[in-house]
């Protein structure tokens, strides 16, 4: 699979990665490009930390649950997922900004955070 999907606090599937590209970059499903990654960081394409990705979760600045995986373990309690909405073409990725300054990576919470949604890339 050349994809993963994630989906938010309610099981609605919001965005995915690509991973068959020179970096990892994350698509809402109509195509738009939100985020990349840099090991499991992800930073929004003006350089923003956005939080990072582990154990099939991604997680906002603060630790809290942001989106999970099919194969996510830990976290919050998982809603069932939804039927994902077909992938509409990718629209080209913008230059990626400078990395910003992260803080220490907090505690993982076991709540979900307040922008489980496409906000989140905001």
């Amino acid at each position: 699979m050349d994809y993963i999907t994630f989906y938010n606090h309610e099981g609605r599937p919001v965005a995915w990665l690509a991973m068959d590209m020179s970096y990892p970059s994350i698509y809402l499903f109509n195509g738009k490009p939100v985020a990349w990654m840099s090991d499991e960081f992800v930073y929004d394409y003006s350089g923003k930390y956005l939080g990072w990705f582990q154990d099939g979760w991604i997680r906002d600045r603060n630790g809290y649950a942001v989106f999970y995986t099919q194969g996510a373990v830990g976290g919050p309690v998982k809603p069932v997922r939804r039927v994902r909405p077909t992938r509409a073409a990718r629209k080209a990725r913008p230059a990626r900004g400078a990395r910003r300054t992260r803080l220490a990576r907090p505690v993982r919470k076991s709540s979900w955070a307040v922008f489980s949604d496409e906000s989140f890339f905001d």
